[in-house]
């Protein structure tokens, strides 16, 4: 039997964080094993707000280095930059043309980017919903690895795939499913209401997949949190979000059930549940930051990866592309 298509993007907009690798990367290596999997850091959503050119480049060496040092296989995937595949930007378009205003404007991620500046906001950050439907499509996926804030977008690739299959009476287009992440969301260590983000102001609100081991060990240290000892029943951390996220950490980074965690540590202190914590990333975090410093020293190895990466891609493109075409009544 053939496996299934997975296709996922993940930014290139700060570093990596264990947000990032608990409710992404990680999971990425599993599915490796069990899908054909098509990985891209997405550099066109980046610039959906202004990216200073001349960081963004060494952004996306940094997103593949984290990739590469997790076990991201750049033999068993496809990974590249989606600037190096023109037909995403190709199919966005048509499918620009399916899609609806009504659709886009119920959007709620765009809503809460643009904020009350909305009528300031870039053209690109309102409509990268049907970019992110193109990268989908393309590529025939039949899961996309999905988290709560994410849901809508799949939603919105699917209507569209539905109206451009409808239009054109055919089948043309999979209908892609979520492959709902296994993790909790992680949330920043300074308040526990809030996700974990890269572009949070403060540095200690997030542990980044490149810190040392002190600076682990003193952004746990210094994590939120409150002056009662470890709950020892899942009931009691209804009003304590900041040891509700340690706790999620946790058992995300050992892959074992919240239940046990809180079980293992009931009524303990918080400063003892803090050292153990910190010496749970260490043990993940240590090795993947090693060999991402040690490739991020060989750009060459790392650019010939995104053109191999980029070579594939546009193998499966561009019959996807030109099929499209041949459906809509062109010729490319």
């Amino acid at each position: 039997m053939q496996k299934e298509i997975i296709f996922s993007g993940v930014q290139p907009t700060g570093e990596i964080h264990l947000g990032n690798y608990l409710g992404a990367i990680s999971q990425f290596v599993e599915n490796q094993e069990k899908f054909h999997c098509i990985y891209s850091i997405v550099d066109l959503h980046a610039i959906t707000v202004w990216q200073d050119p001349n960081i963004i480049r060494s952004q996306i060496y940094s997103v593949l280095s984290v990739f590469l040092a997790s076990g991201l296989s750049s033999e068993k995937n496809i990974i590249f930059n989606q600037s190096k595949v023109s037909q995403h930007s190709e199919l966005a378009w048509i499918l620009g043309c399916t899609a609806r205003i009504g659709w886009l404007n119920r959007m709620t991620q765009f809503k809460d980017k643009a904020g009350k500046n909305r009528e300031n906001a870039s053209v690109g950050l309102y409509t990268y919903p049907i970019l992110m439907a193109a990268d989908i499509l393309l590529y025939k996926s039949t899961h996309v690895p999905v988290g709560e804030d994410q849901k809508q977008h799949l939603e919105l690739a699917r209507d569209i795939a539905h109206k451009f299959n409808t239009d054109y009476k055919t089948e043309y287009f999979v209908m892609p499913e979520p492959l709902f992440n296994k993790s909790t969301r992680v949330m920043s260590l300074r308040d526990g209401t809030k996700k974990m983000s890269k572009s949070d102001e403060s540095n200690y609100s997030r542990i980044l997949m490149t810190d040392s081991n002190d600076e682990i060990k003193l952004k746990i240290k210094k994590a939120k949190t409150d002056s009662m000892n470890m709950p020892d029943d899942e009931k009691n951390l209804s009003d304590r979000p900041e040891i509700n996220n340690l706790i999620n950490i946790y058992s995300a980074s050992m892959a074992i059930e919240k239940k046990e965690v809180i079980n293992h540590f009931a009524s303990k202190e918080i400063s003892f549940f803090k050292n153990e914590l910190t010496d749970v990333l260490i043990d993940i975090i240590e090795p993947i930051a090693r060999e991402t410093i040690k490739l991020l020293d060989d750009k060459n190895y790392l650019e010939t990866i995104l053109i191999d990466g980029a070579n594939k891609a546009q193998v499966i493109s561009n019959k996807s592309i030109s099929e499209v075409y041949e459906i809509i009544g062109l010729r490319r």
